[in-house]
């Protein structure tokens, strides 16, 4: 067992963990920690709190120290003063042309290093710009490029939904999104449809995914045979997770019908029945219509042997008029 405290940074996203070392954090607080960007100001979303071995990743970094009221101060400071040097960031950018997207600018909490963030589709050639910047900044200048999931978190905006999107909002981690778990929860298949303000999947779709599993175990599938009240053997055309609704393809005008699956039953066809199985309707002088059922292995066996005797039959009829062509010869 290990002592942890969870530890956030600037735009939400991740959280990470941290050795406490002998300081008592609760959530709230604010600590300085040391990561690959440099000193940065974190903001304690878990208090100290114990966690097995194997839930770590890798090895923990201790907590430098309790920020203070001079490190919050200095925070505001850096905040308004990389607003400027994004300005002057943004107008290089333009100058030398380069293909790339600014996205943000922040100093770390001792203010040696900036660091300016963009997207790009491709890796950009930006030793030209950095020989302007160094100089004119003074301290050391970091360029980092993040991908469009990143930055629509830095960035946010609104959804399809109407609301704000979730990574902006509550989401820490991105999940995998695939394709596939659309379709599993009946969406339609269009990209533009189902991708979020980053041009990727929607995220939804994945914490979504679990329970439209759940949901799709207790439904009938699309193209299953089931019962209805006002139908005895019809088929799904199509299902509403949510409501829990399926529409039933059972009216003569193709209209489809609306039944909540506690008042359906399902149609369980019988296995023994083979797919070369006949079934012989014959309606004798009475309308009345007699069902004779034959045997499947009868059957296989007559489509065999009519098989053979057409084959038989081309054969001969193939070497016959071989035979004639060659008298003709």
């Amino acid at each position: 067992m290990k002592t942890i405290v969870g530890i956030q940074f600037k735009g939400g996203g991740r959280v990470y963990y941290f050795d406490p070392l002998n300081f008592n954090f609760n959530r709230g607080d604010f600590a300085i920690v040391e990561t690959i960007r440099g000193l940065e100001l974190g903001y304690v979303i878990i208090a100290n709190r114990q966690v097995e071995d194997d839930e770590l990743e890798h090895d923990l970094k201790p907590v430098v120290r309790r920020a203070t009221e001079h490190d919050l101060e200095q925070e505001k400071k850096n905040a308004e003063q990389a607003l400027q040097s994004f300005e002057i960031f943004k107008k290089h950018v333009k100058a030398f042309n380069l293909d790339m997207k600014p996205l943000y600018c922040e100093y770390t909490i001792d203010s040696s290093k900036v660091i300016f963030y963009y997207s790009a589709e491709d890796r950009v050639d930006f030793r030209d710009l950095l020989k302007v910047l160094a100089p004119e900044f003074k301290i050391r200048v970091e360029l980092r490029q993040i991908g469009t999931r990143e930055a629509a978190r830095i960035i946010g905006g609104i959804g399809s939904c109407g609301r704000e999107v979730c990574c902006k909002k509550h989401l820490v981690n991105f999940d995998f999104v695939t394709m596939k778990m659309a379709k599993e929860q009946g969406m339609a298949l269009n990209t533009n449809k189902i991708s979020g303000i980053c041009d990727k999947l929607m995220c939804c779709i994945a914490y979504e995914h679990e329970l439209y599993k759940e949901l799709k175990s207790e439904l009938p599938a699309v193209g299953q045979m089931v019962k209805t009240p006002t139908c005895d053997c019809c088929k799904v055309v199509s299902v509403d997770y949510i409501k829990r609704l399926v529409k039933t393809d059972e009216n003569p005008n193709g209209s489809l019908t609306s039944h909540k699956v506690e008042d359906i039953e399902y149609i369980t066809l019988n296995s023994n029945v083979k797919d070369d199985a006949e079934v012989v309707a014959s309606i004798d002088e009475n309308d009345e219509i007699e069902i004779v059922e034959t045997n499947v292995v009868d059957i296989a066996k007559e489509k065999k042997e009519r098989t053979n005797n057409r084959y038989q039959n081309h054969y001969r009829s193939t070497a016959k008029k071989q035979g004639n062509n060659n008298g003709k010869a």
